[in-house]
């Protein structure tokens, strides 16, 4: 027997579309560049300008920096909007092929709301993850590239922004932390939400013949108070975040600037730096962008982890073996099913003749449903073995399974065809 394994939800850092995702890395990173060089060009210019040097050059370079920045970011917005597309569609195709091969007991163990909550809000957040990390790259490289203009322009002046960045970093890792955190609880708020819902949907008939339309309402938001406090908890956190960074990035530009005035004042740089100066604090305190793409990290990654919760269900295992000729006959040997701790059913020995028509009676919970779908094995006993004409169905291959048992449900669907086929 084989056992299909399947990757991880994020299929590496690069996700399914490596190629576009370093296409995107090195479009943003080049916008990042075009912008760090312009507050050294603007300075520049300023430079000629007030020394009333021929400066015609350096406005058009100034220019064309401008328009090649609008050009990048363009093509930024498009390669990450397709990226984000491919990579959600993929892992949605990757989910629900999974499901498919674990059949019946992924549904046991999640339920089908839980599964499609995954499968549409959870992937589509998932897919962020790959354009968020070719992005990261260029937000770091944005104040890192500020840090070292700083440096070339004055030593001092990147002195003075260093001595404070270790409160900025300290305030990404808490924010990461609390994100994470905070957006996890949301999402399993929101699974069991769909869940429950899904359930409503299932039994509606049952629910309007017994009048219990407002409880049923009153159940599925149960957790909404839950939720909320999630959400508003996220928030708090994100808020928080940016306004500390808020209180320490203006005094960290402040203090660059104000040393740059003295070392005007002392003739030791010139007023185009200054200037450039003022927009490099700027940019290598650029904490904001950073909660935004440590806060979509965070998301993603989270949603990533619950799509890997159903991955890491094991597919069924089928054999290679075929059935003899026989009547049909069916054997459950000692079979025992658990659903959690409890053991619905216990040591089951039964003996089905072929040709039989059986019924199986009794209360809501006695375990029917499960013994009719351990016989066909839509799902796997913990203890014992089910056999066909004297073939475990273990062992036989998917496609003999199938077409040797077939299942009438409830509510069926009629996937093309007719009844008879």
């Amino acid at each position: 027997m084989t056992t299909p394994t399947s990757p991880p939800a994020t299929h590496g850092l690069l996700g399914p579309a490596p190629a576009r995702c370093l296409v995107l890395c090195l479009v943003s990173t080049a916008a990042t560049g075009a912008g760090l060089l312009l507050p050294a060009a603007l300075g520049r210019t300023l430079d000629l300008l007030l020394a009333q040097a021929p400066a015609t050059r350096w406005v058009l370079g100034c220019a064309a920096l401008v328009l090649l920045i609008a050009l990048l970011d363009a093509a930024e917005t498009v390669l990450g909007g397709t990226l984000d597309a491919r990579t959600t569609a993929w892992l949605r195709r990757r989910l629900t092929g999974h499901v498919l091969a674990v059949g019946p007991r992924a549904t046991a163990r999640f339920g089908p709301g839980d599964l499609v909550a995954r499968l549409v809000g959870n992937a589509a957040q998932a897919g962020t993850a790959p354009a968020a990390r070719a992005a990261l790259l260029a937000a770091l490289a944005g104040p890192v590239g500020g840090v070292v203009a700083l440096g070339l322009i004055s030593p001092w002046l990147a002195a003075v922004f260093l001595a404070g960045a270790p409160v900025l970093a300290l305030l990404l890792r808490a924010f990461a932390r609390d994100t994470r955190e905070c957006v996890t609880r949301y999402q399993e708020v929101q699974g069991r939400m769909a869940q429950a819902l899904s359930e409503a949907v299932g039994g509606h008939r049952t629910i309007r013949a017994a009048g219990t339309e407002d409880r049923e309402t009153a159940r599925v938001l149960r957790p909404l108070p839950e939720l909320s406090e999630a959400g508003h908890r996220m928030w708090r956190v994100q808020g928080r975040a940016s306004g500390r960074s808020v209180a320490v990035a203006p005094l960290l530009q402040l203090g660059v600037v104000a040393v740059a005035g003295l070392l005007l004042a002392r003739h030791r740089i010139t007023v185009g730096e200054v200037l450039a100066a003022s927009r490099y604090a700027v940019l290598a305190a650029g904490v904001g962008v950073l909660v935004g793409q440590l806060s979509g990290l965070a998301r993603a990654g989270a949603a990533a982890g619950r799509l890997d919760e159903v991955l890491a269900e094991p597919a069924v295992e089928h054999g290679d073996r075929r059935l003899p000729p026989g009547p049909g006959r069916l054997e459950l040997r000692g079979v025992t099913a658990l659903r959690g701790a409890r053991a619905v059913l216990d040591g089951v020995d039964l003996v089905v003749p072929g040709g039989t028509t059986l019924a199986v009676v009794g209360r809501s919970g006695s375990g029917k449903s499960l013994l009719a779908a351990v016989a066909g094995r839509l799902a796997d006993p913990d203890r014992g073995e089910v056999l066909l004409d004297g073939v475990p169905l273990r062992e036989l291959a998917h496609d003999e399974l199938r077409r040797s048992i077939g299942y009438a449900f409830e509510r069926p669907a009629l996937l093309g065809g007719t009844v008879e086929e």
